[in-house]
């Protein structure tokens, strides 16, 4: 038993001793694999990081290229530039030498005309002819060189009467602003500008001034006579208010090219509305009564809260800095109001206060009705945009002057020939009857009331003798030749007769 208890101790030791063996060896094997698995785990990091460098690195390269492709093509860019930079001076450079050339020319031609040619020319009597011509022109105008007939209309300042030249029959308006009216609202310097402005206009399509007098009581501007009354009169008085589309077409046409020539001379007109729209016998259209335009200096813009309620443009009436943008707005008021029959920020004979059509004007977007075909609402809605930077006519860089050319292109003048037009060689839709007076009855224009309490000094005759300046020499030209015409024409007619006549007699 001993033995056998001895044996069995021995064995169970053994067995311990393996056991703590195997323990031993699991454990071991266990922070074995445990070592394993963190070398396996920083392999993994270290391939995760590996692929991040290298998906960085790929990132990097392809920015790098892209940044190379940009510089190459900005390289590419920057050389066709300069390229064409070269080519721009080689030509400003030719051009230069081509007027110096030209103008070296033009010296020696002034120079060779200066000398016997000029001597021959005062000694001839083509000369004489010339001092002629001007004496006459020069000649002073008073009311007398005139004959005075009925009243069309009233201005500012003033009656509107039709008057005929004594010495050629030539029939005008001549446009009154009685002195004393003049001088109590304070007007002189309006009324100079008005008649400068004309004096430098020579378009068909604004009214030309031909003579500037004055009276006793009146300074007098004789103008076109426009015997087809006004656009006001045509649009509410002849049938259903408005116009055809195509007569509508044709007078804003005319509008835009004479806009285009007061734009040239850097004047902007401020007050377009129809009843300053006048047709003469011929159906054509001129733009009259420019008391409210002015000059705007080169390169600036100016501010004016003027014009015609309803007709204003946004910018004129928030009192902020303008070109000639005001002009496309009215121009765009017109259209609208040619083709709807009425204006598009007033009803006709609506009573309103001037500030709620003001409100209107800035913050209410126009209504269209059946009337207004697609390209008709196209121009309104461009001409009609409330920023003076979106508006037709002023998107380009050269508003001042390239504006009338944006307009022109619209697809609303696709069927204007405009230089047939300019030409004056253009047949209009509408021609007026001469039997026919397209104005209000004498009776029904308002008599001006008598001027109290207003004297007339020097400094008022100072101004006066600014503004009555006589004849302007393109209109009294135009006449005097026109005139010399008819009465050749006139006397070869009778000419022609006379032989008939003897010839019939044997």
């Amino acid at each position: 038993m001993w033995r056998y208890a001895k044996k069995l101790t021995d064995t169970v030791l053994f067995r311990w001793r393996y056991a703590i063996k195997l323990t031993d060896t699991v454990l071991f094997r266990w922070r074995y694999a445990i070592k394993l698995t963190d070398t396996v785990l920083f392999r993994w990091r270290y391939a995760i990081k590996l692929t991040d460098t290298v998906l960085f690195r790929w990132r990097y390269a392809i920015k790098l290229t892209d940044t190379v492709l940009f510089r190459w093509r900005y390289a590419i860019k920057l050389t066709d530039t300069v390229l064409f930079m070269w080519r721009y001076a080689i030509k400003l450079t030719d051009t230069v030498l081509f007027m110096w050339r030209y103008a070296i020319k033009l010296t020696d031609t002034v120079l060779f005309m200066c000398g016997a040619p000029f001597s021959d020319y005062q000694n001839s009597m083509y000369f004489d002819r010339f001092l002629q011509w001007k004496m006459l022109e020069r000649q002073p105008v008073t009311k007398d060189t005139f004959r005075q007939y009925r009243v069309l209309g009233k201005g500012g300042f003033g009656e509107v009467c039709a008057c005929q030249v004594r010495a050629t029959g030539k029939m005008y308006a001549c446009k009154k602003l009685e002195k004393k009216r003049i001088k109590k609202r304070k007007g002189e310097a309006m009324a100079l500008n008005e008649k400068q402005i004309l004096e430098k206009v020579n378009s068909r399509f604004v009214v030309s001034l031909a003579y500037a007098y004055e009276t006793k009581d009146a300074l007098c501007l004789v103008l076109t006579i426009m015997n087809g009354g006004d656009l006001k009169f045509h649009i509410y008085n002849m049938g259903t208010p408005g116009f055809e589309k195509e007569r509508v077409q044709f007078y804003a046409a005319e509008i835009c090219c004479g806009l285009q020539h007061l734009h040239r001379e850097s004047i902007v007109y401020r007050d377009l509305k129809p009843e300053n729209i006048l047709l003469d016998d011929n159906g054509h259209i001129r733009i009259s009564d420019l008391g409210l335009a002015i000059k705007v200096p080169e390169g600036e813009s100016i501010r004016g809260r003027v014009g015609t309620v309803g007709y204003m443009a946004p910018e004129v009436i928030n009192n902020e800095r303008y070109g000639m943008s005001p002009d496309w707005w009215g121009l765009g008021c017109l259209v609208y109001e040619m083709t709807a029959g009425r204006s598009p920020f007033r009803a006709r004979k609506e009573r309103v206060k001037r500030e709620e059509v003001e409100k209107r004007v800035q913050e209410e977007e126009e209504e269209y009705s059946d009337k207004f075909t697609e390209d008709t609402k196209n121009i309104c809605r461009m001409l009609l945009a409330k920023d003076p930077k979106q508006r037709l006519g002023c998107q380009r860089l050269g508003c001042q002057t390239q504006g009338a050319a944006e307009v022109k292109a619209h697809a609303f003048f696709k069927n204007i020939n405009f230089k047939r037009l300019e030409a004056g060689i253009l047949e209009p839709s509408f021609v007026p009857d001469p039997r026919a007076v397209y104005c209000k009855d004498v009776l029904d224009i308002e008599q001006f009331s008598t001027v109290k309490g207003v004297n007339l000094d020097q400094t008022d005759s100072d101004f006066y003798s600014k503004f009555a300046t006589g004849s302007v020499c393109i209109p009294w030209q135009n006449e005097v030749s026109c005139t010399s015409k008819t009465r050749d024409g006139r006397h070869a007619q009778e000419g022609r007769e006379l032989e008939q006549e003897m010839w019939r007699a044997h």
